[in-house]
């Protein structure tokens, strides 16, 4: 089996709320979407995602990653797409870094991998738990009642996890975390989320402004790795890193820092399954706690976020991020029906989904 074609896709997905704000003044009212399609010369293909938060998020942004895969994709035809670590080192032998170019390549030929053998990605990837996998919300940073408002609205839809986005001024942020947390039911996990927005000392600030009583996990405080090394010395606070852990380099390092008790694994920051895999081993092996996310995304995104997922041990697992919820396109059809805010992956071969052709229009860029 062999690749044939790559053929690379655009659209705009406007985000659901409206604008999404977070720290230091950003706001994304929509998220510039690149869709993969990896077809092999007996007719199989694959499709893969990646959709940066913008360009303000992480050192990523939609073109970077649309101009990434044409350096990759010449390189790939030809060659075996179920090779997952072959097709991987071929990609980092065209292009250093560039995550988010690599992922949608990366997830269309684990898709190939599984239509082959009949089998869904999941099971390829270490075998599927028995679990039912939580959902988590995405709280955009806003005023104390609106946010809690927010938070109402997803509880009553099933969610037992929300991540609460913090803007940067500590009086502010403990009024919004507090009206977040008012009405917490047990079973609930809340993640305080920065974005790597805050200075040590307002994060620190922030804390010793919180009743001591208080159940959440604080992430991704600030934008370095001394800031945080340094919080996460000073509180008894749980601390989960994410724009900080991109690589399996990263992880190892953080494990041998004591740098945090979890991290955010996200399929495209990550540089998609195969290596999300590696990092997912890595984690459990130090005892590191995921949550299983993306940047964001639509419904391509969200099946590699599930299939990942249920590969993680449930002590393991926090939660999972529902990008469909962010966005106002649907861009493909699958077994992905949330049911009291919990999911399953589907038993159908590869990713188990149908891209929207007529959403996705026509190829912006094609190699074969």
């Amino acid at each position: 089996m062999k690749i044939a074609k790559i053929d690379v896709f655009k659209a705009e997905l406007p985000y659901s709320g409206g604008v999404y704000r977070l720290s230091g003044g950003r706001e994304y009212p929509s998220f510039d979407a690149t869709f993969v399609r990896v077809v092999t010369e007996c007719g199989i293909e694959g499709w893969g995602e990646s959709t940066p938060f913008g360009s303000t998020y992480i050192a990523a942004h939609a073109e970077g990653a649309r101009a990434g895969i044409a350096e990759i994709a010449p390189s790939l035809l030809g060659q075996d797409p179920r090779h997952m670590d072959r097709i991987n080192e071929t990609m980092d032998g065209a292009l250093i870094g560039h995550n988010h170019a690599k992922t949608p390549i990366d997830v269309a030929c684990w898709d190939i991998f599984g239509k082959s053998v009949d089998m869904p990605v999941c099971d390829l990837l270490g075998g599927r738990t028995i679990n039912e996998l939580p959902l988590i919300s995405s709280i955009y940073a806003g005023e104390p009642e609106d946010m809690r408002a927010r938070v109402r609205v997803h509880r009553e839809a099933g969610y037992m996890g929300h991540s609460i986005k913090i803007g940067g001024d500590p009086v502010l942020d403990a009024d919004c975390i507090k009206a977040c947390l008012a009405d917490r039911q047990r079973g609930e996990y809340f993640i305080v989320d920065a974005n790597g927005g805050m200075s040590a000392e307002n994060a620190l600030r922030l804390l010793r402004l919180l009743p001591n009583n208080l159940d959440f996990v604080l992430e991704a405080p600030c934008a370095t790795w001394r800031e945080c090394l340094s919080i996460k010395r000073t509180t008894s606070v749980p601390i989960i890193w994410d724009e900080l852990a991109q690589t399996e380099e990263d992880i190892v390092s953080l494990i041998a820092q004591d740098g945090a008790n979890g991290i955010g694994l996200k399929v495209s920051k990550n540089g998609g399954l195969t290596r999300c895999r590696r990092q997912r081993d890595i984690c459990i092996a130090a005892g590191y706690t995921m949550s299983v996310q993306d940047t964001t995304g639509s419904d391509i995104a969200f099946a590699a976020i599930v299939h990942l997922a249920q590969t993680v041990p449930e002590k393991y697992l926090r939660c999972i991020l529902e990008c469909r919820d962010m966005v106002a396109l649907k861009t493909a059809d699958g077994d992905y029906e949330v049911k009291n805010g919990l999911i399953k992956a589907p038993q159908a071969p590869g990713l188990g989904i149908t891209p929207r052709l007529n959403v996705l229009g026509k190829p912006v860029l094609s190699f074969h």
